[in-house]
């Protein structure tokens, strides 16, 4: 998750209080929140920063603020247990950096949580013979079962569920593909170290034939005709992909809609994003 926070600094290296008395504190950003946000970026003493922690903790005590981050890049890990001692707790981390964050009000606390869920995409291509393009994977959950699935992926930070999708087919099978639909999502919990994961069923349309599988995560892939792939026993006795063979066919024979991404703008930040939407119904009532 990300912390913003506003464009000039809040505090200083330096600070006079009552016009005497010179106190060190820490750099740090105004949130958004009513709390300060320290990047700290150059290496420093361990005792130091414990000295320069607690000056600047009384120091935004008493300017009531509330949260306070420290973001601690991996280079500066020798100043985390100096920042737990002092009430830090870990907040999130990333490849590059930890982030800590202590709440300073005697009131109940109000920082958000980490990061609750993972995104997912399976991806529905289906020509014009009515073949579905279908994978067999070298590791996970459905190695050496024998079971031909869709092509699936985690979204990557930054990415549209749309661009997931057409980039997890061309990485497994080398096939090009255009998004057409978002045709139904699951949630489900207590998944990968106990976060939720939401996976969305997205229908493509495919733009090119000659299958290059992947090597690394990939046994085979094939198009399959419709039929032999819906009659796995697998898709019977497992009611998710039961119910994506059904919406297929809803899709391909009834004419069912489902969402397709509309690029929106927003008051809070400048680059577009999607709206997904069911625009056949949208569009046909406005």
């Amino acid at each position: 998750m990300s912390v913003s926070a506003s464009p000039t600094p809040l505090l200083g290296d330096r600070l006079c209080e009552n016009g005497y008395e010179c106190v060190k504190i820490l750099p740090a950003t105004n949130d958004a929140h009513g709390g300060v946000i320290v990047d700290l970026k150059e290496p420093m003493d361990s005792e130091l920063f414990a000295t320069l922690l607690r000056s600047s903790l009384l120091h935004w005590k008493k300017q009531g603020k509330d949260g306070v981050w420290i973001k601690l890049p991996i280079e500066l890990v020798n100043l985390v247990e100096t920042a737990v001692k002092e009430g830090f707790w870990y907040h999130h981390a990333e490849p590059n950096y930890l982030m800590l964050v202590y709440w300073i009000p005697k009131t109940g606390c109000t920082i958000p949580p980490n990061a609750s869920h993972c995104v997912g995409v399976g991806a529905i291509v289906l020509n014009d013979k009515k073949e579905v393009l279908v994978v067999q994977e070298k590791r996970g959950g459905f190695h050496g079962i024998g079971v031909w699935k869709i092509p699936t992926g985690v979204v990557d930070a930054g990415e549209e569920i749309f661009e997931a999708a057409i980039r997890e087919v061309k990485e497994e099978t080398g096939i090009d593909t255009e998004f057409m639909e978002v045709l139904a999502f699951r949630h489900t919990h207590n998944s990968f170290f106990g976060k939720s994961d939401l996976s969305f069923v997205c229908m493509l349309r495919p733009l090119s034939f000659d299958i290059k599988k992947q090597d690394l995560e990939i046994e085979a892939a094939q198009w399959m005709p419709f039929e032999e792939f819906a009659d796995q026993p697998f898709n019977q006795m497992h009611e998710p992909f039961k119910y994506m063979i059904e919406l297929c066919l809803a899709k391909v024979e009834n004419g069912y809609d489902g969402f397709s991404p509309r690029p929106v703008s927003s008051y809070f930040v400048e680059e577009l994003n999607c709206l997904y939407l069911n625009s056949h119904d949208l569009d046909n009532t406005s």
